[in-house]
């Protein structure tokens, strides 16, 4: 009786061990992929599921948006310039048994592809069209990236170009051309100021001219604003045509 017992007390104990280290709890944002003797037999959503220990085996993918930097990259463009880039690349498994059972380590094997993408596609533009359209550039890796790895249970959601090193002497010569680039719009917007200005003052002097002796005591004017000290003098030599205008104004004043 006591032996029955204990072969009892036995069974019981390796059930409840086996119901308790079987339980496992998979999260709302993951998903188990279930191996029973190393074929796979399905796929267990979020809560708490059970396997059968020594038989089976399950594998927790997580299902959320994953970001994986790109290492700098050395590549050469279409027009022989070195120029290191790094990006950033996000992506999710769609297809948790995929991702388990189709690739080795879909995170690694993802980020890799990324990387020879990028060198790839870099290679086939020039620095100028490099640095102005890094979006449509980044969109055309993430294209071909994506395809690559649907087979994987990935879709890969973005890819961000994030900095473009350039070289020293390359950066240089940017420099003095963003440089001389300023210089020519500030000559540009000072010969316009003076052309105005220059318009302007032809307009005045068309109508000072219009009328008689106008210009003249204009002349004056800024005669006077010269050297406003009483004190000092300033000889000006004059010509002959403001003095007959000086002249002919005084007429006028003593018609009247």
């Amino acid at each position: 009786m006591q032996v029955i017992l204990a072969i009892f007390y036995g069974i019981i104990g390796i059930v409840v061990f086996f119901a308790l280290f079987g339980l496992r709890v998979v999260n709302q944002y993951q998903r188990g992929v279930v191996l029973t003797l190393g074929k796979y037999s399905g796929t267990r959503g979020p809560g708490l599921t059970w396997i059968f220990l020594g038989i089976q085996n399950m594998n927790k993918v997580d299902m959320r948006i994953t970001t994986v930097d790109i290492p700098q990259q050395e590549v050469i463009t279409k027009d022989n310039v070195t120029v290191g880039i790094n990006a950033v690349l996000y992506f999710r498994v769609i297809s948790a048994e995929k991702a388990t059972l189709d690739v080795q380590d879909f995170l690694r094997a993802a980020s890799l592809y990324a990387q020879a993408t990028l060198r790839d596609v870099i290679g086939g533009f020039e620095m100028d069209l490099l640095l102005s359209e890094r979006d449509r550039i980044a969109g055309e890796i993430k294209k071909i990236v994506d395809v690559a790895t649907e087979p994987w249970g990935i879709d890969v959601t973005d890819i961000k170009i994030q900095d473009i090193e350039l070289p020293a002497d390359m950066k240089r010569a940017m420099a003095k051309q963003a440089e001389s680039e300023r210089e020519r719009r500030a000559v540009i917007i000072k010969a316009s100021g003076e052309l105005s200005a220059s318009e302007t003052l032809k307009q005045a002097a068309a109508n000072l001219s219009s009328v008689p002796g106008g210009m003249s005591l204009r002349t004056l004017g800024t005669i006077e604003n010269i050297n406003p000290d009483p004190s000092k003098t300033v000889i000006f030599a004059l010509p002959v045509e403001i003095l007959e205008g000086i002249k002919a104004l005084g007429e006028r004043f003593k018609g009247k």
